[in-house]
Protein backbone atom coordinates (compact mmCIF):
# COMPACT_ATOMS: atom_id res chain seq x y z
CA UNK A 1 0.00 0.00 0.00
CA UNK A 2 2.63 2.43 1.06
CA UNK A 3 5.03 1.83 -2.41
CA UNK A 4 1.54 2.03 -4.57
CA UNK A 5 0.80 5.37 -2.68
CA UNK A 6 4.38 6.73 -3.47
CA UNK A 7 3.66 5.61 -7.34
CA UNK A 8 0.41 7.64 -7.21
CA UNK A 9 2.08 10.40 -6.00
CA UNK A 10 4.91 10.38 -8.56
CA UNK A 11 2.37 9.92 -11.30
CA UNK A 12 0.03 13.18 -9.73
CA UNK A 13 3.34 15.19 -9.77
CA UNK A 14 4.22 14.40 -13.26
CA UNK A 15 0.92 15.36 -14.34
CA UNK A 16 0.76 18.58 -12.51
CA UNK A 17 3.77 19.15 -14.08
CA UNK A 18 2.55 18.79 -17.68
CA UNK A 19 -0.54 20.27 -17.08
CA UNK A 20 1.13 23.18 -16.18
CA UNK A 21 3.95 23.59 -19.27
CA UNK A 22 1.29 22.73 -21.65
CA UNK A 23 -1.26 25.57 -19.59
CA UNK A 24 2.30 27.73 -19.78
CA UNK A 25 2.55 26.98 -23.72
CA UNK A 26 -1.07 27.83 -24.53
CA UNK A 27 -1.07 31.38 -22.56
CA UNK A 28 2.37 32.62 -24.11
CA UNK A 29 0.98 31.37 -27.59
CA UNK A 30 -2.55 33.30 -26.74
CA UNK A 31 -0.34 36.43 -25.59
CA UNK A 32 2.02 36.48 -28.54
CA UNK A 33 -0.54 35.56 -31.23
CA UNK A 34 -3.12 38.00 -29.75
CA UNK A 35 0.23 40.53 -29.48
CA UNK A 36 1.23 40.07 -33.71
CA UNK A 37 -2.32 40.10 -35.00
CA UNK A 38 -3.53 42.96 -33.34
CA UNK A 39 -0.32 44.97 -33.32
CA UNK A 40 -1.14 48.44 -35.72
CA UNK A 41 -4.20 48.64 -33.23
CA UNK A 42 -1.68 48.28 -30.07
CA UNK A 43 0.57 50.48 -31.59
CA UNK A 44 -2.26 53.26 -32.37
CA UNK A 45 -3.15 53.28 -28.76
CA UNK A 46 0.35 53.42 -27.12
CA UNK A 47 1.72 55.63 -29.27
CA UNK A 48 2.87 59.20 -28.33
CA UNK A 49 1.07 62.21 -30.12
CA UNK A 50 3.58 64.00 -33.17
CA UNK A 51 5.22 67.10 -32.11
CA UNK A 52 3.41 70.19 -32.74
CA UNK A 53 5.65 71.91 -35.83
CA UNK A 54 7.70 74.72 -34.98
CA UNK A 55 5.85 77.52 -35.85
CA UNK A 56 7.46 80.33 -37.39
CA UNK A 57 5.92 83.06 -35.66
CA UNK A 58 7.81 82.33 -32.83
CA UNK A 59 11.27 83.18 -34.39
CA UNK A 60 9.84 85.90 -36.25
CA UNK A 61 8.05 87.33 -32.90
CA UNK A 62 10.72 90.25 -32.72
CA UNK A 63 10.21 91.20 -36.24
CA UNK A 64 6.17 91.70 -36.38
CA UNK A 65 6.34 93.57 -32.94
CA UNK A 66 8.93 95.82 -34.65
CA UNK A 67 6.27 96.24 -37.88
CA UNK A 68 3.50 96.94 -35.59
CA UNK A 69 5.34 99.50 -33.83
CA UNK A 70 6.71 101.14 -36.96
CA UNK A 71 2.90 101.02 -38.36
CA UNK A 72 1.52 102.71 -34.87
CA UNK A 73 4.01 105.48 -35.08
CA UNK A 74 3.45 106.13 -39.23
CA UNK A 75 -0.19 106.00 -38.03
CA UNK A 76 0.75 109.26 -35.59
CA UNK A 77 2.66 110.98 -37.78
CA UNK A 78 0.03 110.59 -40.76
CA UNK A 79 -2.89 112.08 -38.30
CA UNK A 80 -0.25 114.87 -37.26
CA UNK A 81 0.39 115.13 -41.00
CA UNK A 82 -2.96 116.18 -41.44
CA UNK A 83 -3.52 118.22 -38.55
CA UNK A 84 -0.61 120.50 -39.46
CA UNK A 85 -2.50 120.45 -43.52
CA UNK A 86 -5.69 121.21 -42.23
CA UNK A 87 -4.36 124.19 -40.03
CA UNK A 88 -2.03 126.96 -40.60
CA UNK A 89 1.59 125.87 -39.69
CA UNK A 90 4.99 126.14 -40.20
CA UNK A 91 6.76 124.61 -43.20
CA UNK A 92 9.71 123.46 -41.44
CA UNK A 93 7.01 121.47 -38.89
CA UNK A 94 5.60 119.68 -41.99
CA UNK A 95 9.02 118.42 -43.53
CA UNK A 96 10.16 116.81 -40.09
CA UNK A 97 7.29 114.98 -40.68
CA UNK A 98 7.94 113.83 -43.63
CA UNK A 99 11.06 113.07 -42.67
CA UNK A 100 9.78 111.03 -39.55
CA UNK A 101 7.36 109.10 -41.92
CA UNK A 102 10.29 108.05 -44.28
CA UNK A 103 12.51 107.03 -41.55
CA UNK A 104 9.31 104.88 -40.01
CA UNK A 105 8.34 103.44 -43.75
CA UNK A 106 12.02 102.53 -43.83
CA UNK A 107 12.35 100.73 -40.75
CA UNK A 108 8.93 98.68 -42.20
CA UNK A 109 10.96 97.66 -45.39
CA UNK A 110 13.76 96.50 -43.26
CA UNK A 111 11.63 94.75 -41.10
CA UNK A 112 9.86 92.94 -43.63
CA UNK A 113 12.95 92.44 -45.19
CA UNK A 114 14.41 90.24 -42.80
CA UNK A 115 11.20 88.72 -41.87
CA UNK A 116 11.00 87.34 -45.39
CA UNK A 117 15.13 86.55 -45.08
CA UNK A 118 13.74 84.29 -41.73
CA UNK A 119 10.66 82.67 -43.68
CA UNK A 120 12.60 81.73 -46.16
CA UNK A 121 14.98 79.98 -43.64
CA UNK A 122 11.70 78.23 -42.44
CA UNK A 123 10.29 77.27 -45.72
CA UNK A 124 14.20 75.92 -46.57
CA UNK A 125 14.32 73.76 -43.52
CA UNK A 126 10.64 72.81 -43.72
CA UNK A 127 11.13 71.83 -47.45
CA UNK A 128 14.47 70.01 -46.21
CA UNK A 129 13.04 67.57 -43.55
CA UNK A 130 10.18 67.05 -45.84
CA UNK A 131 11.98 65.41 -48.08
CA UNK A 132 13.79 63.52 -45.82
CA UNK A 133 10.75 62.47 -43.97
CA UNK A 134 9.38 61.43 -47.27
CA UNK A 135 12.58 59.36 -48.53
CA UNK A 136 12.23 57.56 -44.77
CA UNK A 137 9.02 56.58 -45.51
CA UNK A 138 9.59 55.07 -48.47
CA UNK A 139 11.80 52.77 -46.74
CA UNK A 140 10.10 52.06 -43.57
CA UNK A 141 6.47 51.21 -45.35
CA UNK A 142 8.85 48.92 -47.98
CA UNK A 143 10.03 47.13 -44.37
CA UNK A 144 6.41 47.43 -43.01
CA UNK A 145 4.63 45.42 -46.08
CA UNK A 146 7.46 42.95 -45.99
CA UNK A 147 6.84 42.08 -42.68
CA UNK A 148 3.36 42.17 -43.35
CA UNK A 149 3.52 39.36 -46.02
CA UNK A 150 5.75 37.40 -43.92
CA UNK A 151 3.47 37.25 -41.43
CA UNK A 152 0.22 36.46 -43.41
CA UNK A 153 2.51 33.51 -45.02
CA UNK A 154 3.55 32.27 -41.72
CA UNK A 155 -0.39 32.19 -40.32
CA UNK A 156 -1.82 32.74 -36.96
CA UNK A 157 -0.71 30.16 -35.72
CA UNK A 158 2.73 30.20 -36.07
CA UNK A 159 3.91 31.88 -32.98
CA UNK A 160 2.28 29.59 -31.36
CA UNK A 161 3.87 26.18 -32.80
CA UNK A 162 7.45 27.83 -32.28
CA UNK A 163 6.16 27.69 -28.45
CA UNK A 164 4.96 24.28 -28.36
CA UNK A 165 7.88 22.58 -30.50
CA UNK A 166 10.05 23.75 -27.80
CA UNK A 167 12.01 20.96 -26.26
CA UNK A 168 12.55 22.54 -22.64
CA UNK A 169 11.51 25.29 -20.57
CA UNK A 170 14.27 27.13 -21.52
CA UNK A 171 13.94 27.08 -25.02
CA UNK A 172 10.44 28.12 -24.76
CA UNK A 173 11.52 31.40 -22.56
CA UNK A 174 14.00 31.81 -25.56
CA UNK A 175 11.45 31.46 -28.38
CA UNK A 176 9.24 33.16 -26.06
CA UNK A 177 11.85 36.19 -25.95
CA UNK A 178 13.06 35.99 -29.28
CA UNK A 179 8.94 36.46 -30.23
CA UNK A 180 8.36 39.33 -28.03
CA UNK A 181 11.98 41.47 -29.42
CA UNK A 182 10.00 40.60 -33.09
CA UNK A 183 6.83 42.15 -32.16
CA UNK A 184 8.80 45.27 -30.48
CA UNK A 185 10.48 45.69 -33.91
CA UNK A 186 6.75 45.57 -35.34
CA UNK A 187 5.32 47.90 -33.11
CA UNK A 188 8.47 50.36 -33.63
CA UNK A 189 8.18 50.17 -37.23
CA UNK A 190 4.14 51.06 -37.05
CA UNK A 191 5.06 53.60 -34.54
CA UNK A 192 7.53 55.33 -36.71
CA UNK A 193 5.27 55.23 -39.76
CA UNK A 194 2.51 56.97 -38.69
CA UNK A 195 5.25 59.28 -36.81
CA UNK A 196 6.18 60.09 -40.18
CA UNK A 197 2.83 60.58 -41.91
CA UNK A 198 1.99 63.02 -39.64
CA UNK A 199 5.24 64.72 -39.62
CA UNK A 200 4.58 64.81 -43.39
CA UNK A 201 1.05 66.11 -43.37
CA UNK A 202 2.07 68.87 -40.76
CA UNK A 203 4.86 69.73 -42.50
CA UNK A 204 2.86 70.07 -46.06
CA UNK A 205 0.20 72.44 -43.83
CA UNK A 206 3.50 74.73 -42.31
CA UNK A 207 5.02 74.96 -45.72
CA UNK A 208 1.21 76.20 -46.79
CA UNK A 209 1.30 78.98 -44.46
CA UNK A 210 4.75 79.50 -44.48
CA UNK A 211 4.58 80.15 -48.23
CA UNK A 212 1.13 82.13 -48.03
CA UNK A 213 2.78 84.74 -44.88
CA UNK A 214 5.95 85.40 -47.54
CA UNK A 215 3.44 86.17 -49.97
CA UNK A 216 1.59 88.75 -47.79
CA UNK A 217 5.33 90.06 -46.44
CA UNK A 218 6.21 90.73 -50.22
CA UNK A 219 2.87 92.19 -50.81
CA UNK A 220 3.54 94.45 -47.68
CA UNK A 221 7.14 94.83 -48.96
CA UNK A 222 6.22 96.16 -52.03
CA UNK A 223 3.03 98.43 -50.89
CA UNK A 224 5.96 99.40 -48.44
CA UNK A 225 8.43 100.88 -50.99
CA UNK A 226 5.97 102.46 -53.00
CA UNK A 227 5.08 104.45 -49.75
CA UNK A 228 8.89 105.02 -49.35
CA UNK A 229 9.28 106.35 -52.44
CA UNK A 230 6.40 108.43 -52.72
CA UNK A 231 7.55 109.96 -49.34
CA UNK A 232 11.38 110.69 -50.87
CA UNK A 233 9.27 112.26 -53.46
CA UNK A 234 7.43 114.62 -51.11
CA UNK A 235 10.26 114.87 -49.09
CA UNK A 236 12.71 116.26 -51.98
CA UNK A 237 9.60 118.33 -53.35
CA UNK A 238 9.41 119.75 -49.11
CA UNK A 239 13.03 120.28 -49.37
CA UNK A 240 12.86 122.33 -52.64
CA UNK A 241 9.57 124.20 -51.33
CA UNK A 242 11.40 124.93 -47.70
CA UNK A 243 14.94 126.47 -49.80
CA UNK A 244 12.64 128.75 -52.08
CA UNK A 245 10.64 129.79 -48.59
CA UNK A 246 13.65 130.46 -47.16
CA UNK A 247 14.71 132.53 -49.81
CA UNK A 248 11.58 134.53 -50.25
CA UNK A 249 11.68 134.88 -46.37
CA UNK A 250 15.23 136.33 -47.05
CA UNK A 251 14.31 138.47 -49.73
CA UNK A 252 11.16 139.67 -47.74
CA UNK A 253 13.31 140.74 -44.59
CA UNK A 254 15.85 142.51 -47.01
CA UNK A 255 12.79 144.45 -47.93
CA UNK A 256 11.47 144.64 -44.66
CA UNK A 257 14.78 146.04 -43.21
CA UNK A 258 14.91 148.47 -46.22
CA UNK A 259 11.44 149.60 -46.13
CA UNK A 260 12.51 150.53 -42.07
CA UNK A 261 14.79 152.36 -42.86
CA UNK A 262 13.20 154.58 -45.39
CA UNK A 263 10.60 155.02 -42.75
CA UNK A 264 13.03 156.11 -40.11
CA UNK A 265 14.36 158.45 -42.78
CA UNK A 266 10.52 159.55 -44.18
CA UNK A 267 10.14 160.10 -40.17
CA UNK A 268 13.29 162.39 -39.27
CA UNK A 269 12.38 164.54 -42.91
CA UNK A 270 9.35 165.10 -41.27
CA UNK A 271 10.56 165.60 -38.09
CA UNK A 272 13.16 168.19 -40.24
CA UNK A 273 10.34 170.30 -42.31
CA UNK A 274 8.44 170.86 -38.79
CA UNK A 275 11.56 172.47 -37.42
CA UNK A 276 12.47 174.04 -40.25
CA UNK A 277 8.78 175.70 -40.34
CA UNK A 278 9.14 176.36 -36.68
CA UNK A 279 12.66 178.45 -37.22
CA UNK A 280 10.64 180.35 -40.63
CA UNK A 281 8.06 181.43 -38.13
CA UNK A 282 10.14 182.17 -34.76
CA UNK A 283 7.43 183.93 -33.01
CA UNK A 284 4.75 181.30 -33.87
CA UNK A 285 4.09 178.85 -30.90
CA UNK A 286 5.30 175.28 -31.13
CA UNK A 287 2.24 173.11 -31.83
CA UNK A 288 2.35 170.29 -28.52
CA UNK A 289 2.21 166.57 -28.94
CA UNK A 290 -1.35 164.78 -28.18
CA UNK A 291 0.43 162.26 -26.47
CA UNK A 292 1.20 162.94 -22.61
CA UNK A 293 3.25 161.27 -20.44
CA UNK A 294 -0.12 160.24 -18.45
CA UNK A 295 -0.95 158.02 -21.73
CA UNK A 296 2.09 156.18 -20.62
CA UNK A 297 -0.01 152.48 -20.51
CA UNK A 298 -3.16 153.70 -21.01
CA UNK A 299 -3.63 154.24 -24.87
CA UNK A 300 -6.93 152.67 -26.07
CA UNK A 301 -5.55 149.67 -28.87
CA UNK A 302 -6.03 150.38 -32.12
CA UNK A 303 -7.79 147.29 -32.72
CA UNK A 304 -8.77 144.33 -30.87
CA UNK A 305 -7.00 140.76 -30.95
CA UNK A 306 -4.48 138.52 -30.13
CA UNK A 307 -0.35 139.24 -30.77
CA UNK A 308 0.94 137.53 -33.50
CA UNK A 309 4.31 139.51 -32.63
CA UNK A 310 6.29 141.61 -30.63
CA UNK A 311 8.47 144.09 -30.42
CA UNK A 312 12.26 143.65 -30.44
CA UNK A 313 14.38 140.97 -32.36
CA UNK A 314 12.63 137.21 -32.91
CA UNK A 315 14.22 134.09 -34.49
CA UNK A 316 12.66 131.87 -36.87
CA UNK A 317 11.89 128.54 -36.98
CA UNK A 318 14.36 128.16 -39.96
CA UNK A 319 16.95 130.11 -38.15
CA UNK A 320 16.50 133.27 -40.26
CA UNK A 321 15.88 136.53 -37.58
CA UNK A 322 13.33 139.33 -37.63
CA UNK A 323 13.61 142.24 -36.02
CA UNK A 324 9.94 144.22 -35.76
CA UNK A 325 9.62 147.43 -34.99
CA UNK A 326 6.28 147.37 -33.71
CA UNK A 327 3.29 144.84 -32.68
CA UNK A 328 1.22 142.69 -35.07
CA UNK A 329 -2.56 142.36 -33.61
CA UNK A 330 -4.17 139.51 -34.79
CA UNK A 331 -7.89 140.65 -36.37
CA UNK A 332 -10.48 139.91 -38.69
CA UNK A 333 -9.64 141.10 -42.63
CA UNK A 334 -11.78 144.68 -42.54
CA UNK A 335 -12.02 144.75 -38.65
CA UNK A 336 -11.73 148.73 -38.33
CA UNK A 337 -8.39 150.29 -37.20
CA UNK A 338 -8.88 153.77 -35.05
CA UNK A 339 -6.00 155.96 -34.09
CA UNK A 340 -4.73 156.12 -30.71
CA UNK A 341 -4.10 160.07 -29.98
CA UNK A 342 -5.34 162.89 -32.06
CA UNK A 343 -3.27 164.52 -35.05
CA UNK A 344 -2.27 164.85 -38.55
CA UNK A 345 -2.00 162.28 -41.45
CA UNK A 346 1.51 162.60 -42.71
CA UNK A 347 1.42 159.45 -45.03
CA UNK A 348 -2.04 158.02 -46.63
CA UNK A 349 -0.66 154.96 -49.60
CA UNK A 350 1.23 152.06 -49.89
CA UNK A 351 4.68 151.94 -48.41
CA UNK A 352 6.61 149.17 -49.59
CA UNK A 353 6.39 145.66 -47.58
CA UNK A 354 4.43 147.62 -44.67
CA UNK A 355 1.87 147.65 -47.43
CA UNK A 356 -1.59 150.13 -46.93
CA UNK A 357 0.01 152.66 -44.18
CA UNK A 358 -0.83 154.84 -42.37
CA UNK A 359 1.19 157.70 -40.17
CA UNK A 360 -0.13 160.10 -37.73
CA UNK A 361 2.03 162.88 -36.57
CA UNK A 362 0.69 163.54 -32.95
CA UNK A 363 3.11 166.83 -32.77
CA UNK A 364 6.60 167.58 -31.40
CA UNK A 365 8.24 164.64 -33.70
CA UNK A 366 6.00 161.96 -31.78
CA UNK A 367 4.14 159.76 -34.76
CA UNK A 368 2.00 156.44 -34.70
CA UNK A 369 2.22 153.80 -37.57
CA UNK A 370 -0.59 151.86 -38.97
CA UNK A 371 0.02 149.43 -41.85
CA UNK A 372 -1.06 145.89 -43.19
CA UNK A 373 -4.27 147.89 -44.35
CA UNK A 374 -6.91 146.57 -46.42
CA UNK A 375 -8.44 149.98 -47.01
CA UNK A 376 -7.37 153.87 -46.03
CA UNK A 377 -10.39 156.09 -44.62
CA UNK A 378 -8.18 159.11 -44.22
CA UNK A 379 -5.88 161.03 -47.06
CA UNK A 380 -2.72 163.02 -46.37
CA UNK A 381 -2.86 165.86 -44.14
CA UNK A 382 -6.13 165.54 -43.09
CA UNK A 383 -6.61 165.92 -39.15
CA UNK A 384 -7.84 163.11 -37.34
CA UNK A 385 -9.20 162.51 -33.59
CA UNK A 386 -8.66 160.04 -31.20
CA UNK A 387 -10.78 156.87 -31.65
CA UNK A 388 -11.16 158.00 -34.94
CA UNK A 389 -11.50 154.95 -37.58
CA UNK A 390 -8.44 155.67 -40.41
CA UNK A 391 -8.55 152.08 -42.27
CA UNK A 392 -9.36 148.40 -42.22
CA UNK A 393 -7.11 145.24 -41.51
CA UNK A 394 -6.05 143.69 -44.33
CA UNK A 395 -2.95 140.82 -44.74
CA UNK A 396 -0.03 142.06 -46.17
CA UNK A 397 2.31 139.53 -45.32
CA UNK A 398 1.98 136.31 -46.85
CA UNK A 399 3.14 133.88 -44.00
CA UNK A 400 0.99 135.36 -41.82
CA UNK A 401 -2.94 135.61 -40.81
CA UNK A 402 -4.53 138.97 -41.24
CA UNK A 403 -3.40 141.84 -38.56
CA UNK A 404 -2.35 145.22 -37.84
CA UNK A 405 1.15 146.00 -37.90
CA UNK A 406 1.25 149.24 -34.93
CA UNK A 407 4.10 151.32 -34.11
CA UNK A 408 4.25 154.09 -31.40
CA UNK A 409 7.34 156.58 -32.63
CA UNK A 410 8.09 159.21 -29.86
CA UNK A 411 10.93 161.46 -30.90
CA UNK A 412 11.18 159.36 -34.24
CA UNK A 413 12.41 156.11 -32.39
CA UNK A 414 10.72 152.77 -32.64
CA UNK A 415 9.70 151.75 -29.02
CA UNK A 416 7.63 148.98 -27.28
CA UNK A 417 3.79 149.91 -28.15
CA UNK A 418 2.88 147.91 -25.39
CA UNK A 419 4.36 150.07 -22.96
CA UNK A 420 2.09 152.79 -24.15
CA UNK A 421 -0.95 150.60 -24.69
CA UNK A 422 -3.47 149.62 -21.23
CA UNK A 423 -3.49 146.21 -20.38
CA UNK A 424 -5.85 144.00 -22.26
CA UNK A 425 -8.07 142.19 -20.09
Amino acid sequence: MTQTATVDGRQSTVDWRQRSRRALWRLAGVAIVSAVHHLPSTVAAQAAPPPAPQSPADRAKAQREELDRARAERERLELRMRQLQSTAHDISEERTNIEHQADATARLVRSLDSQLGALEGEVDNATSGLILAQDELVIKRAMLQRRVREIYKRGPLYSLEALLSAQSFGALVARYKYLHLVAQRDRALVRRVELLNDQIAGTRTQLVRLRGEMELSREQKSEEERRLRELEDVRARSLAKVQQTARQTEERLRQVQRDERRLTDLLATFEAERRRALAARPNAPAAASTLRTSDFGRLDWPVEGQILYRFGRVVNANNTTTRWNGLGIGALAGTPVKAVAGGSVVLAEAFGTYGLTVIVSHGDGDFSVYGSLARLEVHKGQSIQKGQVIGTVGRTDPDLDAHLHFEMRPKGRAVDPLEWLRGQR
